[in-house]
């Protein structure tokens, strides 16, 4: 996923794909521990992912002027 896709999501999509995404991540994770990984690389895919989408999520959160958590 790049950001080409992920700046199409509203807000609620970003929500609900961090959600999913972070699920997936913690699966890969478990299968990493129980030597059923055969590609590692998708753990680091994944990250890069959950990382993209919170960016986005800081972006339009900024945009929309709801910044409460910048001062916390």
């Amino acid at each position: 996923m790049d950001m080409t896709e992920i700046r199409q999501f509203n807000i609620e999509e970003l929500l609900s794909k961090l959600k999913e995404t972070r699920k997936e991540h913690m699966d890969l994770r478990f299968k990493k521990a129980s030597m059923q990984l055969s590609d590692t690389t998708q753990i680091k895919k994944i990250k890069k992912d959950i990382a993209r989408l919170e960016t986005r999520l800081t972006e339009l959160r900024f945009l929309k002027g709801d910044n409460d958590d910048a001062s916390k």
